[in-house]
């Protein structure tokens, strides 16, 4: 048996209300554990398509990514992008516009905490000398490509991202177990991942990474020319900023704000 969507709807009150209402602290190291469990998986998904490469190597990283939002769902911790259906309770009243943004704020601060905590751990243990050092070389080039977007690319991008992180917790808590729930989340993480979508928390991981490996020396001869343009102010302005930008549109809006619209909204 499942819970129907508008089930869904009326339990996930329940929930954003306990989210919303977390003492700081918990919050916030909750938060942490997210971003690790999601920069340990984008880790994992670079090295596993790095041992075949090309298209199929994408592939076969996108099939090991969802292992982050298992874990940040089954193991318990909070992720800004799925918490952007936040929105339920708020435009149901039963939590407020602050007690919303108050856990966007904590959330994505903890996440960030997390993420670059792994780059960094992955970078100077010299995981990316793996395969000749070819997984460093994939782990740059990948954030200089997702520094070097155009704004409204990177929006854009963000929110079909974030719809499909939305719907993958929306239909994971449709499940009553366990396995259910990661059957549940897996396609919409894979496709998002295949789609080359761009996912705010995760490219907390993937561009400090290749920041963190143009300082090792061990790396230096991998590099392009290019990886010039990555610094921290473009992977901020140009990556980080629009994609947190369109991952609020695509999960608040197109996920959230619809499924309330239909569901929960009392006729006036």
């Amino acid at each position: 048996m499942l819970y129907t969507p508008g089930e869904i709807a009326k339990n996930y009150i329940d929930i954003g209300k306990r989210k919303a209402g977390m003492p700081w602290d918990k919050m916030f190291l909750l938060a942490v554990m997210a971003g690790i469990y999601i920069a340990v998986a984008g880790c994992g998904a670079s090295t596993a398509a790095c041992t075949i490469g090309g298209s199929a190597g994408k592939l076969v990283g996108a099939c090991v990514f969802p292992a982050g939002l298992t874990l940040v769902l089954l193991a318990g911790s909070e992720l800004f992008t799925g918490n952007c259906l936040l929105v339920i309770p708020a435009l149901e009243r039963e939590i407020s516009l602050g007690a919303m943004l108050r856990n966007w704020l904590i959330v994505y601060l903890g996440n960030f905490a997390g993420s670059v905590l792994i780059a960094w751990m992955a970078v100077y243990s010299h995981q990316l000398s793996l395969f000749d050092g070819q997984l460093a070389a994939a782990t740059v080039n990948t954030a200089v490509a997702k520094v070097s977007m155009p704004f409204f690319d990177a929006f854009m991008k963000g929110v079909l991202c974030n719809l499909l992180v939305c719907l993958a917790v929306w239909v994971s808590f449709a499940a009553k177990d366990a396995a259910g729930k990661v059957i549940a989340l897996f396609y919409p993480i894979v496709v998002f991942v295949v789609c080359g979508f761009e996912h705010s928390v995760a490219n907390m991981f993937y561009c400090p990474a290749g920041l963190f490996a143009l300082s090792c020396p061990e790396y230096a001869g991998l590099l392009k020319a290019e990886a010039g343009v990555l610094t921290w102010g473009n992977f901020i302005l140009k990556n980080l900023v629009p994609v947190t930008l369109g991952n609020i549109v695509g999960g608040a809006v197109f996920v959230g704000g619809v499924y309330w619209r239909v569901y929960l909204r009392r006729d006036r």
